[in-house]
This record gives C-alpha cells, structure tokens and sequence, in this order.
C-alpha cells in the first residue's frame, strides 16, 4: 500500500467530483491526520466523542469533522462545539438534544438520520417505517439550529455484493421518498452517506454521494 497522501490521490482519480469523501480517523495519530489534511484532505470522521475532542485541538482549525460513530445523549454537549456534521442522528430525541446544544453554542449543526438497512441487529438507527412516517420538515422547522441534510446507512457486512447493492439501494430509495415528501424545496437535504472501504464503489455506483473510508487512505486500522 502506498503513502497516505499516494492513497488520497489515488481515490480521488477514481471518484466523481460530486462524491465527497470523509476519511476515518479513528484510532490515526495526529501526525497521519495532518498528513491527509497536507494532501488535501479536508473532512475527516470520527467514531468516538473522546477520541475527537482530544484530537481536534491538535490540527488544523479548518478540519470538517464529521461524527460517524453512535452519539449518546451525554455526550452531545462535548460533539457539538467541534463538529461540522453529526452522520448518526438515530433518534428524534437525539435531534432536539443536539439543537438545545446548538442554541447555546451560536451554530447551526449539519445532521444526517442514520437507517438501519443491514441484518445485524447491532447496527444503530432509524427504523424504516419510522422515516416514512415521521414529518421531517415540521421537525425541522422547529429545530433551528440544525439543518437535516439527507440520510446515512452501513450494509451489511458480507461477501454477497447483491445483498450490499440491495440495502444502497433501498436507503437511496428512502432518501427520495422523503426528499420529494418532505425537503423538496431544500438546498440542503441533498446527502446519501453509504459506502465504506470495503464497499464504496458500489455505493457510489447506487448513488451515494459521501463515502467514509479509513482502511484504503491511512492503512490497516490501529485497534485500541
């Protein structure tokens, strides 16, 4: 595998200009961040709360970071001076508590709804039925201080691509469905987050328009 900033380039040439990518953090040294970032990297993701509010201090103060990982309640108050996007909003409780942070830190916080699409039990978010039902711009329109920006998703983890395209698929799907329902007059809910190191290319190719990849920029993960 090549050098973190031969790896950002080598993406790069791969991806449509339209697809963001988020580089994954989690785990990476400060110096393999500053690293991505001198390559022209500029959003980076983070799984845990602890883990970003230690390492944000440390780099560049216009690092995007994004949250990726489950956000308990009492951690919002610590997420949300730092973070440009949280991508695993899997409550309505959790929005209001992120708004009620927001307020008070004078800043408008991007969100993404986090579907659970997978088989595994244990992977967080909304259920289906519950974003069909729920009335998405009234919410909004109460909450002013974030803005709900489109929706986030990770397929299952399997060797059976059909069944990845599948669930891409189906969160594209849903996505549509609540844009046109819901945010059809917005400039912002326009975000399908799907696609990690294993799988982006097929997410790309079913639409997503930000992948977050750890794996294939900085190397093998580096467990804690």
């Amino acid at each position: 595998m090549g050098s973190i900033t031969d790896n950002i380039i080598a993406l790069r040439n791969k991806l449509p200009h339209k697809v963001s990518v988020i580089a994954v953090s989690k785990t990476r040294t400060p110096d393999e961040v500053l690293e991505a970032y001198n390559a022209g990297q500029r959003i980076f993701g983070e799984n845990r709360v602890q883990e970003l509010i230690t390492k944000a201090p440390l780099l560049p103060a216009d690092i995007q970071w994004h949250l990726i990982g489950h956000l308990q309640s009492n951690k919002v108050k610590l997420a949300v001076p730092i973070v440009s996007m949280i991508e695993s909003v899997d409550s309505v409780r959790l929005l209001s508590l992120i708004n009620y942070e927001a307020e008070k830190n004078n800043k408008i916080v991007d969100c993404l709804m986090q579907v659970h699409i997978a088989c595994e039990e244990t992977k967080e978010g909304f259920d289906k039925t519950e974003i069909e039902k729920e009335k998405w711009d009234e919410l909004s329109d109460n909450l002013p201080h974030i803005r709900i920006c489109g929706v986030m998703g990770i397929a299952t983890f399997t060797e059976d691509i059909q069944k990845v395209r599948s669930e891409f698929r189906e969160l594209v799907s849903l996505y549509r469905s609540v844009k046109a329902r819901c945010f059809s007059d917005s400039q912002w809910f326009n975000q399908v987050s799907m696609g990690m190191s294993g799988d982006w290319e097929i997410a790309v190719e079913e639409g997503s328009t930000m992948i977050r990849v750890g794996t294939i920029i900085f190397g093998e993960r580096k467990n804690k």
